[in-house]
């Protein structure tokens, strides 16, 4: 019987959903929204807090700051709240109006940024805040998820072993790629363990990630609009880009079966299926990661004018659609 003290000390790490009979491809999808912060992002977060502890950066009277697109500043928010630091979360307009509540209700504070930076992107401006924010009083403590090594750490040390564990025989893991944390904690792991494991990174279609064009974004969690610092892109041996609707459809293929899924989810199932069909190897063994589940999603992924007003009414068929879908 599990019995904790601060909520960052539980997460569960060992389960996996078997979507060949979802999607006619072998693959298992390795869960990782089941703790207290509802993601993925709770191990990156805890990480960083105690490296910084550590390095005496945090410590009483500090102020943490960090710029988010909703998953991480609600896991920073837990951690803030057990810990009692005073958080601020940077994030812009396409954070979900759940994931904003939820860190009010943790005490945090949010600024949403509402104007892109000279580049199109939101996160270009978020990170300017956070500079200008930071230079103007010492008890900020930014903890900059896109250079931190702590972030990528984290999952060296917790997810990609567990991968290992579940499955000896691994051939390839996708895994999405926002801060790039989770990918290259797991590349890397992979790669010094010397196995001989595909990894495929999953990235949104209008991202500047790897190199792509950037374009209009409205899915928060997965792509950038500036490369991240930690990326290392020799470690990567696959890259597959996707389209929104693409993310939308798989989000609901999913909810049709029962599971309720998050955007990024969406998104790495979508890009690991691209992937599959194009590689006819059917005795691979693959794991895919879910970072987070579906509920801060029910006003947009789920939500059907959402869907109407951004990507047409035909984004979705009748016969895919799970929002709105006994409405008279």
């Amino acid at each position: 019987m599990p019995v904790i003290t601060v909520p960052q000390e539980f997460n569960e790490d060992e389960l996996y959903v078997d979507l060949r009979s979802i999607f006619g491809h072998a693959l298992f999808l390795k869960c990782e929204g089941f703790n207290f912060a509802g993601s993925i992002k709770l191990k990156a977060a805890a990480e960083m807090v105690e490296a910084a502890e550590r390095d005496g950066r945090l410590r009483p009277g500090s102020v943490l700051v960090e710029s988010s697109s909703g998953n991480l500043g609600v896991a920073l928010s837990m951690i803030a709240a057990s810990k009692g630091y005073q958080f601020l979360c940077i994030t812009d307009t396409r954070c979900n109006l759940t994931t904003r509540r939820m860190m009010d209700a943790l005490g945090s504070q949010v600024h949403t940024v509402t104007e892109p930076d000279a580049n199109g992107g939101f996160l270009g401006a978020r990170i300017n805040y956070v500079r200008v924010l930071c230079a103007s009083d010492r008890r900020y403590v930014w903890l900059n998820q896109y250079a931190n090594p702590s972030n990528w750490q984290a999952h060296y040390g917790t997810t990609a072993p567990a991968i290992a564990r579940a499955f000896p025989h691994l051939d390839v893991l996708f895994v999405g790629a926002g801060s790039t944390g989770t990918l290259m904690g797991c590349a890397r792991y992979f790669r010094e363990l010397e196995r001989p494991v595909r990894i495929v990174a999953v990235d949104a279609v209008g991202s500047v990630t790897f190199g792509g064009a950037a374009a209009r974004r409205m899915i928060p969690g997965l792509g950038t609009s500036v490369r991240p610092g930690i990326l290392d892109e020799s470690y990567v041996d696959d890259v597959i880009r996707v389209e929104e609707p693409d993310t939308i459809r798989a989000c609901h293929r999913l909810a049709r079966n029962g599971f309720l899924f998050g955007g990024s989810t969406g998104t790495v199932v979508s890009g690991a299926m691209q992937w599959l069909a194009q590689h006819h190897e059917p005795d691979l063994t693959a794991v895919a990661i879910a970072p987070d589940l579906g509920e801060r999603y029910l006003d947009t992924i789920y939500q059907t004018n959402w869907l109407q007003d951004l990507y047409g009414d035909d984004v979705l068929g009748t016969d895919e659609l799970t929002a709105g879908s006994w409405a008279a």
